[in-house]
């Protein structure tokens, strides 16, 4: 199977099986989203989801937010990964939002990665889902699945998974793509243990051919 035929079995298979996929994270708005991939950096959306409301409540615009301190932040966000960076991070987000994007979270990538916090990974997540732009962002779940089922070869580094990836993912499936492996990732293709025995994808993972050939050797 060439790598192209790959992608295209597996595009298929994601549309009719997974039609609708979308980020798990709650948020109303471009900032609250923007704040929510912040915190969710090597912590669960689940856990993220827990601390945002209250957060948002208190602090429901970028306005609101760079008036405050990292102190105050940090009560609000403690039982994420670390608090200390991420309030700092939250708060020098937003006074760049006031100060240099008039209270407006950019569309572009590159503006996107001037703000603190916000690397190549969380700029593509608010430009796809957000702006509806051909990004592809590379988390953990992206990287490690996209290697495993054989979309990326020896990729070393997000960045390499990324290039791969749009390489032969259709432009405009990006956004939904990401969502597709992320998904994937987190409930199927589990790091340690991967549920290979309820995968829909077996006939076209590279994983699961070689896993099968040890088995029937």
């Amino acid at each position: 199977m060439t790598k192209k035929e790959r992608f295209e079995n597996i595009i298929e298979w994601f549309k009719v099986n997974m039609p609708i996929a979308e980020t798990e994270l709650h948020y109303s708005n471009p900032y609250e989203l923007l704040v929510a991939v912040i915190l969710s950096a090597q912590c669960t959306d689940k856990r993220v989801n827990m601390i945002t409301p209250e957060l948002f409540q208190r602090f429901p615009t970028p306005d609101k937010l760079a008036e405050s301190t990292p102190e105050e932040v940090f009560d609000y966000i403690r039982s994420c990964t670390y608090p200390n960076n991420k309030s700092k991070h939250l708060v020098g987000m937003a006074k760049m939002l006031v100060n240099d994007f008039n209270n407006v979270v950019p569309d572009d990538i590159k503006e996107l990665q001037k703000l603190p916090g916000v690397g190549r990974k969380t700029a593509n997540v608010i430009a796809s889902v957000v702006f509806e732009k051909p990004a592809m962002a590379v988390d953990t779940h992206v990287f490690r699945v996209s290697e495993r089922i054989g979309l990326t070869t020896n990729s070393k580094t997000p960045l390499e998974t990324e290039k791969q990836l749009v390489k032969y993912f259709p432009e405009e499936l990006l956004p939904i793509a990401h969502h597709w492996l992320i998904l994937h990732g987190r409930y199927v293709c589990i790091a340690r243990k991967p549920k290979c025995a309820k995968c829909g994808l077996q006939e076209y993972c590279k994983f699961y051919q070689k896993s099968m050939k040890k088995v029937l050797k």
